[in-house]
C-alpha cells in the first residue's frame, strides 16, 4: 500500500490488493496523515517529491510527504526554476528511462532541471516512448493506435534480435526499445548465448566504471 498509493489509481490498487476502494482510502488516511511535517525540506523529501511529480496531484503528494499543499506547490515552483548544465549522470539516464513513458515533458523538466530540448534529445537517443495508457489518459482518448509492424520489420527483428542490442534495433526501425522487446517476446525470440555473455560483460563494465 505504501509503495503504490499516489502512484497508481485507487481502483487499480484496490483490485491489486483485493480490497474495496473505500478500504484503500481509509488505510491511506491512516498511513499518510495530513500536514505533520514543518521546516526546511530534506534531500530525501525532494527526491520523493520528484518521484510522485506528474503521477499525482499536489494534494496527494502533500499527504504522502506529510506536508501542506501550499508547501508542496512552492517546492515544485522552486524546482521549476532550476536548470542544470552538467553532463547527464548514469543515475539520471536510468531515472529518465523509468519515468519518460508516464510523465509529460513539462514535468520531466522540473524533475531533472533540464530543458525540454535536452530531455527529448535523450529520449530519442535511447529510443524512449510514452506508454499507451498514459497517452490515452492525457489526450482523453479511448485508444492509441500505433503503427503495425510490417513484414520487412519483422524479418529484420527475427534476423537481428539474437545478436544485436535492443537499442540498436530500435534505432534502425524507428521504434521504441519497449516495442522491440514486446514484439520479440510475442514472436518467441531469444538472445543468443554470445549476446547474453556480451550483455553481462557490458553490465559489469558499467558497474566498474561507476
Amino acid at each position: 500500500m505504501k509503495a503504490l498509493w499516489g502512484l497508481r489509481d485507487e481502483a487499480v490498487i484496490a483490485r491489486q490488493l483485493n480490497r474495496p476502494v473505500a478500504s484503500v482510502r481509509r488505510m491511506a488516511e491512516k498511513l499518510f496523515p495530513e500536514g505533520v511535517r514543518r521546516g526546511p525540506w530534506t534531500a530525501a523529501e525532494v527526491l520523493r517529491l520528484k518521484r510522485y511529480l506528474g503521477a499525482s496531484p499536489p494534494e496527494v503528494i502533500a499527504r504522502v510527504l506529510g506536508r501542506d499543499v501550499e508547501e508542496v506547490q512552492r517546492q515544485i515552483l522552486d524546482l521549476g526554476r532550476i536548470r542544470r548544465e552538467e553532463e547527464w549522470s548514469r543515475e539520471e539516464i536510468a531515472e529518465l528511462k523509468r519515468l519518460y513513458g508516464t510523465r509529460t515533458t513539462e514535468d520531466l523538466e522540473v524533475i531533472f532541471g533540464r530543458s525540454s530540448e535536452e530531455i527529448e534529445a535523450r529520449a530519442k537517443e535511447y529510443a524512449l516512448s510514452k506508454d499507451k495508457a498514459f497517452l490515452r489518459k492525457i489526450r482523453g482518448e479511448s485508444a492509441t493506435r500505433m503503427p503495425r509492424w510490417t513484414q520487412q520489420e519483422i524479418d529484420v527483428l527475427k534476423r537481428d534480435y539474437p545478436s544485436r542490442s535492443n537499442l540498436d534495433i530500435a534505432r534502425e526501425l524507428g521504434r521504441s526499445v519497449k516495442s522491440v522487446v514486446s514484439k520479440a517476446h510475442n514472436l518467441g525470440l531469444k538472445k543468443s548465448p554470445d549476446r547474453l555473455r556480451a550483455m553481462g560483460r557490458e553490465n559489469v563494465s558499467l558497474r566498474y566504471e561507476k
